[in-house]
């Protein structure tokens, strides 16, 4: 695939997965999206521990200071942590989508799963709403990037939840083409 030509602004309206937490922020997938992408400008509106309501009360202010091409949501993991329900997660998910998409901007969604300790019916109930808004709203779903990562206890952090240094290259390779794509829509 080829970077488009234009020069365009994404935001990454993210958790601690895409804000890198426990480095430092040069270290993470976001900054190394910026030097794999130099012509395009990557807003990292990523916060630890944001759910996504948390990000769905940030978004108007980001929207209007980046004023984004592309949004890529990747939020929903402390949601899920938490315990919140699936309709929860669906109704922010939905409201994030159509404001960025009112805006002008094109959305790529990230899937997030939930460790399987949750259960199977709510991990089940909690994944389905990520295929159900691709579906609904015609976006692309970019599949979970920690789902090789997380197996692999070398490039997770001591505390088994967050992707280490060694990781971050290789969320930044996932991501790419996704972003890239979405781009090119």
């Amino acid at each position: 695939m080829c970077a488009p030509t234009y020069a365009a602004t994404v935001l990454i309206l993210g958790d601690s997965l895409s804000a890198g937490y426990g480095m430092p922020e040069n270290q993470g997938w976001v900054q190394l999206l910026r030097d794999e992408l130099p012509q395009h400008t990557i807003v990292n509106g990523s916060v630890s521990g944001e759910t996504t309501a948390g990000g769905l009360r940030r978004l108007p202010n980001l929207l209007a200071s980046s004023q984004p091409d592309l949004v890529v949501v990747e939020l929903g993991g402390n949601d899920g942590l938490r315990g919140f329900p699936p309709n929860q997660l669906k109704s922010n998910l939905t409201k994030i989508i159509t404001l960025a998409e009112d805006q002008g901007a094109k959305v790529l969604l990230t899937e997030i799963m939930v460790p399987p300790n949750y259960g199977p019916r709510y991990s089940k109930m909690f994944t389905e709403v990520y295929h159900q808004l691709a579906g609904e709203y015609a976006i692309n779903l970019a599949p979970f990037f920690m789902q090789e990562i997380a197996a692999d206890k070398s490039l997770m952090q001591r505390d088994g939840i967050h992707p280490n240094e060694q990781a971050q290259s290789k969320i930044t390779q996932w991501m790419l083409p996704w972003i890239t794509e979405a781009l090119d829509k």
